[in-house]
């Protein structure tokens, strides 16, 4: 559906959020994440870190994106100017990375990635030591550090190390997971496509599903130029090559993973979708085939997660959207498994972080122990039908403070939450209008039980928050 744009003042184009810090890497400095802004609050962080653990050692690593190969040294060379040993995974995914944190006992570590955002854009995922993203107030925190930035240790910089364990420690811990079962995927002779969105997928997943044993693999957009042969947000419809490619192959499966890799979706045999929102639902499952436990998603991921939870007798519980706001949720609930109907897993007993390896690899251990074929994995869940939309703004700047009020006013007959924007909830149905911690934009989301349903959903809510602008 065409977007709507919402004019604002100016064009800035920088986002912060709990997610790190988000813009286009062309034009004026201060208005975007260019190199300049990235020294800056690259230091400040490396500051703020230094007043908490002193001089430390910090994990680096970055996607595909041509941009990121001109910000890296920026952020090595910053981080050892203020004192930091540098341990460079070079090109890497964000979950890798995440857990080459403590491999390498390191206070912290800093991804180049925009994840599923367009060409143009970076951005600076920053983890802490257990290798999880920071609370919001920790970033806001390190912006306060930008405007008196010292740089103490520009004539005896401290060293940058190797970072080239960090895959096959992430793979290793993979494979030993009680959950996956490579000589059961082994056995199963899976002929699998891959869609590596021309970034970090393109090299790891295929190290991943070689290790697991699969030895029958057909990459698409394999290389990690960066450049993108579609989209990078791995949604069908720019995906069309990679469900062709499974239908013509005679593959039991398709796979396809963001620039970062950590999200995941499924194709079935026949080229279509196993569906981003029923990868958190399948995973449920058998997760809680394995070990009974509550269950987190965000508030905009399908109702047939919570569902799957009732069919195993354990609790559900919603979030904010955002990777840091379901890990505390799952943190204070003792979650088994959680994550984003984005097709991002988050499975705690590996680390607190969606990952798309960890992902494919439980994917494919449930599938290799149900007989292997997806159809039938995926005929098992109900089907519901979600509708997203967006209203595109022109900047990331405050939307009026008493929105989510005056539109939760509309629908006195839904259950409802301001958590997260506005979440209205019927028996059957449910939307979500929020405002986006990643683009500037607010998304709509429906779900029903038919599609027509949720369209008229999404277009009501769309007109009634228009009204309102």
């Amino acid at each position: 559906m065409p977007e709507i744009c919402v004019q604002r003042k100016t064009d800035m184009a920088l986002i912060i959020s709990a997610s790190g810090i988000r813009g286009t890497v062309e034009g004026p400095a201060g208005d975007h994440l260019t190199p300049k802004d990235t020294l800056e609050w690259v230091a400040a962080w490396g500051l703020w870190l230094v007043e908490r653990y002193g001089k430390a050692a910090v994990v680096v690593g970055q996607d595909a994106r041509p941009s990121g190969e001109v910000l890296r040294p920026i952020v090595i060379q910053a981080l050892r100017a203020i004192g930091h040993t540098i341990y460079d995974a070079g090109l890497t995914t964000t979950p890798t990375l995440a857990m080459a944190i403590p491999l390498y006992e390191a206070k912290g570590g800093v991804m180049l990635t925009a994840s599923h955002n367009p060409p143009g854009w970076n951005a600076l995922k920053l983890l802490d030591a257990a290798g999880e993203f920071f609370p919001p107030e920790v970033i806001r925190e390190v912006e306060s550090y930008r405007s008196h930035l010292s740089f103490t240790n520009t004539d005896h910089p401290p060293s940058i190390e190797r970072g080239d364990r960090a895959l096959s420690h992430h793979i290793g811990s993979i494979l030993r997971h009680p959950w996956i079962h490579r000589q059961l995927i082994e056995q199963s002779r899976f002929r699998i496509v891959i869609d590596g969105c021309n970034s970090s997928g393109g090299v790891f997943v295929p190290a991943l599903l070689e290790s697991l044993g699969v030895s029958d693999l057909v990459c698409l957009n394999c290389e990690p130029t960066g450049i993108f042969h579609h989209p990078p947000e791995p949604l069908p419809e720019n995906l069309t090559e990679l469900a062709e490619k499974v239908r013509s192959s005679g593959a039991h499966l398709g796979i396809a993973v963001d620039p970062d890799v950590d999200r995941v979706v499924f194709f079935l045999p026949d080229g279509r979708p196993f569906s981003e929102e029923y990868t958190l639902v399948a995973l449920s499952d058998y997760a809680l085939q394995q070990q009974k436990g509550p269950i987190v998603a965000n508030q905009s991921t399908t109702m047939a997660v919570r569902w799957v939870a009732e069919q195993h007798g354990v609790g559900f519980y919603e979030s904010r959207v955002g990777e840091y706001y379901v890990v505390q949720k799952m943190k204070a609930v003792g979650a088994v498994l959680g994550g984003e109907g984005n097709g991002g897993i988050i499975l705690p007993t590996l680390h607190y972080g969606r990952d798309a390896l960890a992902g494919i690899a439980l994917f494919l251990s449930y599938l290799a122990r149900t007989g292997g074929d997806a159809s039938a994995l995926r005929a098992r869940y109900p089907d519901l039908y979600m509708v997203k939309g967006k209203l595109t703004l022109s900047t990331h700047q405050p939307l009026p403070s008493d929105l989510w009020h005056r539109l939760r006013e509309k629908a006195p007959d839904a259950e409802a939450s301001t958590e997260d924007g506005l979440k209205l909830r019927w028996k059957e149905a449910w939307v979500h209008i929020r405002p986006s911690g990643t683009e500037p934009l607010i998304r709509i989301i429906a779900e029903a039980p038919t599609a027509a349903e949720a369209e008229a959903l999404r277009s009501r809510w769309e007109k009634a928050l228009l009204n309102l602008l």
